[in-house]
């Protein structure tokens, strides 16, 4: 089995380090990750200018066992989160794209829950999977911070992504978006993406050459939250979110 892992943390992330030791479970792992953070770049790509591919040398790293070390070879960019799939698709595997079983995005730092899968990077690189025919999956845990307590969350992970690439269905442009709380688990939930916004999103802040800069930041308001069939009511009550997501962005009952 040949898996692709890419995040939008950057290679050396604690969460894509530990879905790239638990994935050689499954087979050979391809990583192409960014040289550094691409938080919420959603699916941009980088058009009118190049990007830098580089193979990692992980021989003397001490994370992997070595029969590990054997089944993983690790690529950087100084692209996107979707750039990384284009790159694999198209330079490493331009021959037979078709040996790529399955695409794993993250384990990212941070919720992508309900409007937050929009601008996610590790989503977009799910989304960038599916417009080339390849199951994606991609994982979250909901704390923004590393060092994060992953360990209630990893002996999951590989069952899941085995039951969701084999044992179901799968459309075109159909992934994954997978959101698991922090501390011990309850189980996991099917869910379907909460309604919310952000709000007071813009804090100004004067620097030190006395200019006024815009900084995001916001309050996330969950605009159903007695719903208990959204993934943000999954996560608040300590269960895995399981929510199938769709590249196609048609409103069909609009038609």
């Amino acid at each position: 089995m040949e898996i692709l892992i890419t995040n939008d943390d950057g290679w050396g992330a604690q969460g894509i380090l530990l879905l790239t030791k638990l994935m050689t479970q499954l087979g050979h792992v391809t990583v192409v990750a960014p040289d550094g953070p691409r938080s919420s770049m959603s699916n941009a790509i980088s058009m009118g200018k190049p990007m830098s591919f580089d193979k990692v040398d992980i021989a003397d790293s001490d994370y992997f066992t070595d029969e590990e070390k054997k089944q993983i070879d690790v690529y950087i960019t100084n692209g996107m989160p979707s750039d990384c799939v284009k790159l694999a698709l198209n330079v490493l595997f331009d021959d037979d794209p078709d040996r790529i079983d399955l695409m794993v995005s993250g384990i990212n730092h941070g919720s992508n829950a309900s409007v937050n899968v929009v601008y996610s990077g590790t989503m977009g690189a799910c989304f960038t999977g599916v417009e080339h025919h390849i199951r994606s999956i991609g994982l979250s845990i909901y704390d923004n911070y590393q060092p994060t307590d992953l360990s209630h969350f990893e002996p999951y992970i590989v069952e899941l992504c085995k039951h969701l690439r084999f044992d179901l269905d799968w459309r075109w442009g159909m992934c994954y978006n997978i959101n698991a709380p922090v501390g011990p688990i309850e189980g996991m939930k099917w869910t379907r993406q909460c309604r919310g916004h952000w709000e007071k999103e813009i804090v100004a802040k004067v620097n030190e050459q006395g200019k006024t800069e815009y900084w995001l930041k916001g309050n996330f308001v969950n605009e159903e939250p007695d719903a208990e069939d959204t993934d943000e009511w999954a996560i608040a009550h300590h269960f895995i979110s399981i929510q199938p997501c769709s590249v196609d962005m048609t409103e069909y009952a609009a038609l």
